[in-house]
């Protein structure tokens, strides 16, 4: 299996990068299409544990939105041509802990890169970086 296939990391990175301005600007529909549409998908958060796409979606449609943040560091790994993760710290603008977002991204035949597991967790107070 190949590692870090130039023109998959650059695919993933975009579908990463596309969640990312639909999060900050809580574009429900884009969040909705990036997550996996299976009873097998599930998203941890602070606060929630999410399993299935009609869970998720449940979640979004009632959570507040827009907001700002900073991505601190941005790692995405691909493993062969259909796999990979893209794994994030960051700090929403006004607060002080930092976040960190984890993605695991599948290529799904006639949909193209879909998230199947997500998990967001706070740092505790005293990692500043």
């Amino acid at each position: 299996m190949e590692i870090n296939i130039a023109e998959v990391v650059a695919e993933v990175t975009e579908a990463f990068l596309r969640y990312e301005r639909a999060l900050t600007g809580n574009d429900v529909a884009v969040l909705d299409e990036l997550f996996w549409d299976s009873p097998h998908t599930l998203r941890y958060g602070v606060g929630e544990h999410l399993y299935g796409h009609a869970e998720i979606a449940s979640f979004r449609a009632g959570r507040a939105g827009p907001f700002a943040r900073d991505l601190l560091r941005t790692v995405v790994t691909t493993y062969g041509r259909d796999f990979g993760t893209a794994n994030t710290t960051f700090r929403r603008h006004g607060g002080e802990r930092i976040g960190r977002q984890s993605h695991t991204w599948l290529r799904v035949p006639g949909a193209g890169w879909r998230i199947v597991a997500a998990h967001v967790s706070l740092a505790p107070p005293e990692v500043t970086a």
